[in-house]
């Protein structure tokens, strides 16, 4: 027998991977604003389609309550302080920056929007028109729309084109996915900004980051909810087929566990943040009754202090964390979205790594719940790449072309000008 034959078939090498539409060229600039921190990217996409980071800078968050701006001068200083050091580090200096939206309370608006094509082809220029119009809708309740996601067309009677283009119907149907957030608050970012000398390139929902970040594909498509537990706020988003469908945010995060230890136990909120860290979580064992921990009293001499049991520590962040998965469920629920959520719910953030918080997810949600560690990133340390950078890194995936919408990715499909350089235009006219 041929010798030849019982060679195995030859197997193709794996092909590398290419860049995604719409990934940023050149090197660029994220910067994740969050109530407790922030942190500044300096990277580029390299050829294989991933990020290699070039900087890395992180400040503690100053003048930013419930992932809102509410004194200029020191969240200036701040992001001055960050963007300083990944600039030094990367040997570059920012213009413009890619931003997490996680202030003027961010919501998700869903829209049908019928628009007239009398018989011609579908073009490019009623696609924008479509979502020009859902922009408009919100821009009226005082909004501005930040993302807008079509998640299908429905081409006359028949449903499921994703892109229409070129399609001859006589009415095309755009079912679209809007996330707003006010207006006002979107300008004092943008000043804010402005004053550290720096543009806004784009804002990005801060949960669609984090899902971007810690969700595998599969999770996209057959559905997946992502709870992002930050310092002062947390947020969600639900995606299934490939598409955020919703995106909510709460007005509670890490930082109201600290306030609760500090206030129940009346020391001061340095040490409930330590009790929290090294002592904190949230499922009870017969051992807590008889671990004791040292907790000094506010206003007292540093010899002056107390003992308390560790079953105290649990009894005071058990409530408030279950506080927080029940609002997250009385809001999908309220929305809609009990079914589109799906079976699986990921949790990130610096919140999420308290202990026994994914087994009381669980169990509050009913869903299935794993901890959502960020893909690894070339360039960063491992201390960065923890779940409480799930945002930052998320910026740089979107940044590589992932998640994009059908408005981003169509070339020729100009989006219209944001709040940001209208406002840059406003202040350059009056200076």
């Amino acid at each position: 027998m041929n010798q030849i034959s019982r060679l195995p078939p030859a197997i193709d090498p794996p092909q590398p991977a290419r860049r995604r539409r719409g990934a940023k060229p050149g090197v660029f600039g994220v910067l994740d604003i969050g109530t407790t921190k922030l942190v500044c990217l300096i990277a580029r996409i390299e050829h294989d389609g991933e990020a290699r980071v070039l900087g890395f800078g992180w400040q503690r968050a100053r003048g930013i309550k419930g992932g809102s701006i509410v004194d200029l001068e020191e969240t200036e200083g701040a992001i001055r302080a960050a963007v300083g050091q990944a600039e030094e580090m990367a040997d570059t200096r920012l213009n413009s920056v890619v931003v997490n939206l996680s202030c003027g309370q961010p919501e998700s608006r869903h829209q049908n929007i019928q628009w007239g094509i009398g018989g011609r082809p579908v073009t490019e220029a009623d696609l924008r028109a479509i979502l020009n119009e859902g922009r408009r809708r919100s821009a009226e309740d005082g909004r501005e729309t930040v993302h807008a996601f079509p998640l299908g067309f429905m081409v006359d009677a028949t449903p499921g084109a994703n892109d229409p283009r070129g399609m001859i119907c006589d009415t095309l149907t755009a079912r679209l996915h809007l996330v707003d957030a006010a207006q006002a608050s979107l300008r004092n970012l943008g000043a804010c900004l402005m004053r550290c000398d720096l543009e806004v390139d784009e804002l990005v929902s801060a949960p669609f980051a984090a899902g971007l970040a810690t969700l595998v594909e599969d999770e996209k498509q057959l559905g997946a909810t992502v709870i992002d537990m930050g310092g002062g706020t947390t947020s969600f988003a639900v995606f299934a087929e490939g598409h955020l469908l919703h995106t909510a945010q709460l007005p509670v995060g890490g930082w109201h566990v600290t306030n609760d230890l500090a206030r129940l136990l009346s020391t001061p909120v340095a040490h409930a943040e330590r009790l929290k860290t090294l002592h904190g979580g949230v499922l009870g064992a017969p051992e807590d009754e008889r671990e004791w921990l040292p907790v000094p009293m506010v206003g007292e001499e540093d010899d002056h202090i107390a003992r308390i049991p560790r079953a105290m520590v649990v009894g005071i962040i058990r409530p408030r964390l279950e506080e927080t998965f029940e609002l997250i469920r009385d809001r999908l629920d309220s929305a809609g979205m009990s079914q589109e959520m799906g079976r699986r719910v990921v949790l990130t953030g610096g919140a999420s790594q308290l202990v026994g918080a994914r087994e009381l997810a669980a169990r509050v949600l009913d869903r299935q719940v794993r901890l959502g560690r960020p893909h690894a990133v070339r360039g960063l340390p491992e201390t960065a790449q923890g779940p409480a950078f799930a945002a930052p890194l998320g910026l740089l995936a979107w940044c590589g072309g992932e998640g994009r919408p059908l408005i981003d990715l169509l070339p020729g499909l100009d989006r219209p000008p944001g709040v940001f350089r209208r406002l840059v235009h406003w202040l350059r006219d009056r200076a």
